[in-house]
């Protein structure tokens, strides 16, 4: 796999890291999960508890090794350094500077390990007016501007259904350790990789930004139907709604061909995209009296054809029921054991060389301890000991 070999210090939890550091294992990493003793990471209790065990936890966690560990005891703290030491990569997402009090600050970490990748996921980022404030999926998307063009003009603006920021940022971070991992490749130097929640956002704001920097006007909040291009958006038909996006002029004339309104070409009011978008009503209204007349299932299957995006707003239920979702493997069965088939999101990153795959399920809380104490060198009455007075 594209990470064989690479040792992963995970001492993240909850869902930006942990998805970030699944992501590394999930390309064949070794992930070492350090978590509290008798709790561990918090999402352990969260979401759909069954047969034992959170799914949401699992979701997040496959693919890694638990070690239990007392950041707040001196020999839990020199067991971390052991473990940085034989690291090739640590993820952190504390609040900062929590790490620099426990003496595990960057420049601490190149000094056991010179070519050591640090990376941190933070809310605001690691420096700057608001870096230690606390930080939620909630507020990164209120303040990043991503929450601002959601919804309807004239209404409230809408946070994202997911927890965006969160996984947004995970993915980025991957995408900074990654490039670390090839530039030490090149020089033999590590170096340290930020991520933060706010960030993340910001930078998919996309043509959305693009339009305001250029302009210094707000966008307007329009709903499902496209910023820029008209007619696009949710149509009704006779049994339900479609969605339909003719993205250019292009595929608006295929569009107008498919559903026999090519006479709207020679309307003035619609001739560029510009003035469909200035009587946007007008066009919607039209297709709208066509679309009603037929279900959905005629649509969907002529508009593709004719080469117009189209497609029903699926709800979860249709979408893990839906062919294209089953034959692209999006749901996965993995076995965990004392716990049963946990079903969980596949890889949506095919390689066809050395493809992600599950080589390990979510761990039970310390499940690891022993094995990995013992890489280390540390006998097991060293380990009962520190078990006994809960170090480990």
């Amino acid at each position: 796999m594209p990470l064989t070999g690479t040792r992963v210090v995970d001492l993240t939890r909850i869902i930006a890291g942990p998805f970030c550091t699944m992501l590394l294992g999930d390309m064949g990493a070794e992930v070492i999960k350090i978590e509290p003793p008798k709790h561990g990471d918090p999402l352990r209790a969260q979401g759909v508890i069954k047969n034992g065990i959170s799914w949401y936890f699992a979701s997040y966690n496959r693919n890694k090794k638990s070690l239990t560990l007392d950041l707040h005891s001196e020999e839990g703290k020199g067991i971390l350094t052991e473990l940085i030491m034989t690291s090739d990569i640590v993820v952190e997402n504390f609040r900062p500077g929590v790490l620099e009090k426990m003496g595990f600050g960057y420049e601490r970490m190149k000094e056991l390990k010179p070519d050591i990748i640090y990376c941190a996921i933070t809310g605001f980022g690691k420096s700057g007016p608001y870096k230690d404030r606390p930080a939620f999926d909630f507020i990164a998307q209120a303040m990043s501007g991503f929450m601002s063009v959601n919804g309807n003009d004239g209404e409230e603006p809408l946070r994202a259904g997911v927890p965006i920021s969160d996984l947004v940022a995970g993915l980025y971070a991957v995408i900074g350790i990654m490039g670390a991992l090839v530039n030490r490749m090149r020089t033999g130097e590590g170096q340290e990789v930020q991520a933060s929640l706010v960030d993340s956002l910001v930078a998919m704001l996309s043509y959305m930004a693009a339009n305001y920097l250029a302009t210094g006007e707000l966008p307007v909040r329009t709903g499902n139907d496209h910023p820029l291009v008209a007619p696009y958006g949710i149509f009704r038909c006779s049994d339900g709604e479609v969605a339909i996006a003719p993205s250019n002029d292009q595929v608006y004339h295929k569009f107008l061909s498919a559903i026999g309104l090519d006479h709207l070409r020679n309307i003035p009011e619609f001739a560029t995209n510009d003035l469909r978008m200035v009587n946007r009503k007008q066009i919607k209204k039209i297709i709208q009296e066509v679309i009603i007349q037929r279900p959905k299932s005629y649509w969907i299957e002529n508009l593709n054809r004719a080469g117009v995006p189209c497609s029903t707003v699926m709800n979860l239920s249709e979408v893990f029921a839906d062919a294209q979702i089953q034959h692209q493997e999006m749901v996965i069965d993995v076995p965990h054991p004392g716990h049963g088939i946990v079903k969980m999101l596949g890889f949506p990153v095919k390689l066809s060389g050395t493809p992600c795959r599950v080589e390990r399920p979510a761990p039970n809380l310390g499940q690891h301890t022993i094995e990995i104490l013992q890489s280390l060198g540390m006998d097991i009455d060293k380990i009962n000991d520190l078990h006994v007075r809960g170090v480990v």
